[in-house]
Order: C-alpha cells, then structure tokens, then sequence
C-alpha cells in the first residue's frame, strides 16, 4: 500500500514538476506602437526610451550581444542625458526629426535617414531640432580582447547615399542598402564597427520574398518600416513554418541559428531595417 501511495504522489506532483521547466524562446516580438516608455541611461524629461529589446525591457533575457534596440524621442529643443559605455559599440538611425549628437562633447546636425556609430568608451547625447527627433538606437556588447578602432570623428552618413543592390543567396526581389559593417567590410558606406556586422535597409519588390535563412552564430533584429506581409521566425520540419502577419512597427529579435525571412504583400513594396551582430559564445548548463 505505501508503494501505491508513493506512486500517486509522484503522478500528482508530475504537472508543478512539468511547469517549473523553462526553455529559452528562438526569437522575441515587439510592436513599437504598443511599447511603453521606461527609464534607461538616455532619458531625461525631455527625452523617451522605448525599449523592444534589451535596456528597459524586463523580458530579453535571451540576448547575449545586443545590449539595447529600442527608440528615442527628444521634444524640440530638448536634450536626452549623456551616456558612456565603455564595452559597448552604438548603431543610431534617425528616423524623424532633426537636430544634434553631442559626440564626445563636439554637437554634430543629424537629420532624417542618417545613420551613426558611436564607439565605446565615447560620452554621447542628443540634442532635439524644431522637430521631435526620433531615433532607433541599438547596443552590441564587445568581449574583453576585442582591439578597438577609434575613428578621429563621429562617423555619419545618409541612407539617400547608399545604393540599393543584390546580395548573393537571395531573390532580385530583395535589394539591399549596405549601411554599416565591420572594420573588415569591403561593401558597407561605413566600415567602423567591431562586433556589430551589417547594419542595412532591405528593399522588396511587391511579392517579393527574403528567402528564408539562418545565421549560426550571429543574433539578428529586423524592424519592419514600411509595408506588410509575413515574417519568417523558428522553423518547423521544413525550415519555414514559423510565419507571422506583419505590420509597420513589428519588431523582431532572432537568436543565433534561428531561421529568419519575410514574404512581402503583393500589393505594395516593403521596407525592413535590419541588423546583425556576432553572438559571444556563452557555455553552460542554460544552453545545454
């Protein structure tokens, strides 16, 4: 009989035992337009953080180079805080507005469609224009060892410079402006980053398709700015099952090695911001 009864307890105990297992998510989804504003280093009275993932997101725990991706607005004439990330390299793309970037206490005018890198160990603010100024920032962490390249000014460009072109391995219906990439990169406007390795704006033709694809040891986000259609995110037995009505504002981060894409609407073109950087490989019970 008290075998009986241990039997029965153990049956009963099996569903709390089941719950308390976790497994890590492939990939996160954000919609910018639902996303609170929260307090992060850039925020002042005159300046909001919306974080997708990241810096002032409590769930992002499956990131491991990305520090921060989220979007700034500072009020005409107003001023964020100043930061300064000693281990950490920052993409910047202002997306409205104008105004200036206090790089290393030098203000630089930035507009509409500029993109920026912001080395670590550089202090950095943002100054508001006559507009709100809106911009996506995001963080990458650099390992310790990583030699860092200073360059002697604020490195800025405009997304209007940069030619759409195709990229081998994927459709013609899928063009690419090369923004951003390594120290290494032969292809990108600018060639000043360390473990961020491409940062760019992908271009689809109505109908047009990202073919589905991964990455396996590099993190990747997409922002979907201007369109619709499906966004490819996990796979299943055929590698594409994981597809996502997409609207503009969707954000999504993918973990190293998970299947990434988008199936654009056949009724209008579609635009999506996108970046990707070198995952530090972490070893331990977690991934195991």
């Amino acid at each position: 009989m008290r075998y009986i009864w241990m039997a029965l307890a153990l049956i009963s105990a099996a569903p709390a035992l089941a719950q308390d297992f976790h497994v890590d998510p492939t990939f996160l989804y954000r919609h910018l337009p639902q996303v609170a504003p929260a307090k992060a280093g850039l925020s002042s009275a005159t300046a909001a953080w919306r974080p997708m993932f990241g810096e002032g997101d409590a769930n992002s725990g499956i990131l491991k180079g990305v520090s921060r991706f989220g979007e700034l607005t500072v009020t005409p004439g107003g001023n964020s805080a100043r930061v300064k990330h000693d281990r950490e390299e920052n993409v910047i793309v202002i997306r409205e507005g104008e105004g200036s970037i206090v790089y290393g206490g030098q203000a630089n005018p930035v507009k509409a469609n500029d993109f920026v890198y912001i080395p670590p160990g550089v202090e950095f603010s943002f100054q508001g224009g006559a507009k709100p100024l809106k911009a996506i920032i995001t963080g990458f962490r650099i390992p310790t060892g990583v030699k860092i390249q200073m360059p002697e000014k604020m490195p800025v460009a405009n997304i209007a410079e940069v030619n759409l072109t195709e990229v081998a391995g994927h459709p013609n219906s899928a063009r690419y402006r090369l923004l951003m990439g390594d120290t290494t990169s032969k292809r990108d406007r600018l060639a000043v980053a360390h473990t961020m390795v491409s940062l760019y704006i992908l271009e689809l033709a109505p109908g047009g398709t990202n073919a589905p694809h991964h990455h396996e040891l590099q993190e990747e986000i997409y922002l979907l700015l201007d369109g619709s259609g499906e966004m490819v995110a996990g796979s299943g037995m055929n590698g594409i099952e994981g597809k996502y009505p997409a609207k503009p504002g969707d954000a999504y981060f993918y973990r190293a090695n998970a299947t990434v894409g988008f199936y654009n609407a056949k009724d209008k073109p579609a635009r999506i911001l996108a970046l990707r950087n070198t995952a530090p490989l972490v070893i331990g019970l977690r991934d195991r």
